[in-house]
């Protein structure tokens, strides 16, 4: 694992990393002239754990953050671990219930990675896997959406995720990939045990050698005349279809 500075911004996603972990706030950057309600309150936080606080311009912190919408807030922080691809072993050891794992093959809208890492940490999933190539890593844009998320999933980019799914076999985890043309829905499939849940990317679904790899295809029953749903949407669904089946399990 690795640890590296990221700027995060809009004033929930400020709020949230203050109520995570505010010491690792370097110090947040306010728009000169913002006194609303909400700044305010944002302010009262800061100023309550103590973390440096900086008026500057709108066109300062538009320079940090080009093309999105800060909403006058901006925070720089430290110490975000960077899981890399051998740190996988290790979180699977430590683990004391069956792992639930999600894999992304391919998502390249960072709005869709950040709902899904949300997604992600609300079903307790113990890491999002991704590839490094053509897919979306942790942006700004990510860490907005993902409200936090993305200091609390670990999420592991990994260069050949078909190579990645064949050891997670191995160790025993089963591998139920998500897909329209799948043999079961997801609500008939037992997710109780070591869990790869495997989601394709925006339009295309899963690549050809990453669909091949998994153990189970499930799909999402339709009852309306819409043929697919969002990635961020069917990941949540199906998240939380493990969830239920782990949670009934325990009663």
């Amino acid at each position: 694992m690795k640890t590296a500075q990221h700027i995060i911004y809009g004033i929930h996603a400020v709020q949230a990393a203050l109520q995570r972990d505010a010491s690792n706030i370097i110090e947040v950057m306010i728009e000169s002239g913002r006194k609303d309600a909400r700044v305010q309150a944002l302010l009262d936080h800061v100023a309550a754990q103590h973390t440096e606080v900086r008026r500057v311009t709108g066109k300062e912190l538009d320079a940090l953050v080009p093309d999105a919408r800060h909403q006058g807030v901006v925070a720089r922080c430290r110490a975000v671990t960077v899981w890399q691809e051998d740190d996988l072993d290790q979180l699977l050891d430590g683990l004391l219930v069956p792992p639930l794992l999600l894999v992304l093959d391919g998502v390249q809208d960072p709005h869709n990675l950040g709902a899904c890492l949300r997604s992600a940490d609300a079903a307790g999933v113990h890491a999002v896997i991704a590839p490094r190539d053509r897919a979306v890593g942790l942006t700004p844009v990510v860490r907005k959406v993902a409200s936090g998320a993305a200091e609390t999933v670990p999420f592991i980019q990994v260069t050949n995720l078909a190579r990645t799914l064949r050891a997670l076999k191995d160790k025993g985890l089963w591998t139920v990939g998500a897909d329209a043309e799948g043999d079961g829905d997801v609500f008939s499939a037992d997710l109780r045990g070591p869990t790869v849940l495997v989601m394709g990317a925006e339009g295309q679904g899963m690549r050809r050698l990453t669909r091949e790899h998994c153990d189970l295809l499930v799909r999402i029953p339709m009852q309306g005349t819409v043929e697919s749903l969002n990635v961020s949407v069917a990941t949540g669904i199906c998240l939380f279809e493990a969830v239920r089946q782990r949670v009934a399990r325990l009663k």
